[in-house]
């Protein structure tokens, strides 16, 4: 077991900037405690989380490891257990860990956990990383490094998680990764999150504003109602669908959020491909959020501003609760498209920071610097 002076063993959670930051923080707080627990022995862990962008231009596992190894032999740390939110590849394969026994370092990149119970998951991979590079098959009492995979339930409950390959000139001795549909949707999933689509809702004020007020004025236009009243619920479905993706359309080509490539590799195209994928659901959930949102305040609106009996002479209907829903949904689609005019007065560093992680829109700063180059 690899053990500082005094009985302790010093880990370090080597974090990017933000959500792994906070991350490591939180898990940071229990994690001394558990590990000490899981060893079942006297033995102390103390945890120290440090905030540093290591992931700058590189998305290379063995270059990130050499970054991670160079950054531990700075300190007095026994484990380094390193966090990003980028999406990791390796082999042709998604990562989810890579692990150096003979160093005692570790690479977790999460989206590979997925998008759901990531803090928690997130805490799991790092304790059963932790106990295996401290454990036995790190010092070689049993066998040669990386001989021995992870213990606990990393495997059983991340599945479909396996071991991956590594290559003979790495610094890493075992790897995970993910690999199929389930992996592909798992990975996807964890870069939505981490690109945490709710925050493209604030963070549109000027597509907003033009999409309010495009649905104030629609609410009380008699036209509007009469169209509202004579469509049945395909066409509205219709006008909703067609509104949605005009926004996600719009937002993505006016800020030039689609990912290109110039390699010509399978892998290469896979990659832009999941990159892409990410940024449609991405902006997709964000605009659907803003949609249900417009609906309500239309809703609540045409509560306080309608006459019925005005109304139902315009329309030839009486305005009862069918109506109401409606208008309110008919008037969100308008009001959609009034936003997606609007979003052209955002910039487009506005609205890729609402749109990205923080670490994204580095690594998309730097892809397209490299382009320009």
């Amino acid at each position: 077991m690899r053990v500082s002076s005094r009985g302790v063993t010093v880990v370090a959670l080597l974090a990017d900037p933000h959500a792994p930051t906070e991350i490591a923080q939180r898990m940071a707080r229990m994690l001394p405690t558990r590990l000490a627990d899981k060893w079942g022995q006297e033995r102390r862990f103390d945890v120290e989380v440090v905030s540093e962008p290591f992931t700058a231009r590189t998305e290379d596992p063995p270059t990130l490891m050499r970054r991670i190894m160079d950054r531990g032999s700075e300190e007095n740390w026994d484990i380094v257990v390193a966090l990003t939110d980028l999406p990791l590849h390796s082999h042709g394969r998604k990562l989810v860990v890579d692990l150096s026994h003979e160093h005692g370092l570790a690479l977790l990149s999460l989206p590979g956990l997925g998008g759901f119970r990531l803090q928690t998951r997130a805490r799991q991979a790092v304790e059963e990383a932790v106990l295996s590079l401290a454990g036995p098959q790190a010092t070689g009492a049993e066998g040669p490094p990386g001989s021995q995979p992870l213990r606990g339930p990393f495997i059983g409950r991340l599945a479909p998680i396996h071991p991956g390959q590594v290559g003979e000139e790495e610094i890493a001795d075992l790897r995970y990764v993910v690999s199929g549909p389930g992996g592909y949707l798992r990975v996807l999933l964890g870069m939505v999150r981490a690109n945490r689509p709710w925050r493209l809702v604030p963070g549109l004020s000027k597509a907003l504003a033009a999409a309010l007020a495009t649905g104030a004025v629609a609410t009380v236009n008699s036209t509007v109602w009469s169209l509202a009243a004579s469509l049945d619920t395909p066409r509205l479905v219709i006008a909703m669908v067609g509104s949605v993706a005009l926004m996600i359309g719009w937002l993505i080509v006016d800020a030039n959020l689609w990912h290109r490539t110039d390699e010509v590799s399978p892998e290469a195209r896979k990659r832009a491909a999941l990159y892409n994928t990410s940024t449609v659901v991405t902006v997709g959930i964000g605009v659907l959020v803003c949609y249900v949102g417009l609906m309500v305040i239309n809703w609540v609106w045409a509560l306080f501003i309608l006459n019925d009996r005005l109304f139902a002479s315009m329309t030839r209907t009486p305005l009862h609760a069918t109506e109401y829903w409606t208008l309110s949904w008919f008037v969100a689609s308008v009001a959609t498209v009034g936003g997606a005019l609007g979003s052209g007065l955002e910039s487009d560093e506005t609205i890729r920071a609402a749109a990205y992680s923080k670490r994204e829109q580095e690594r998309r700063s730097v892809l397209r610097g490299d382009h320009g180059d």
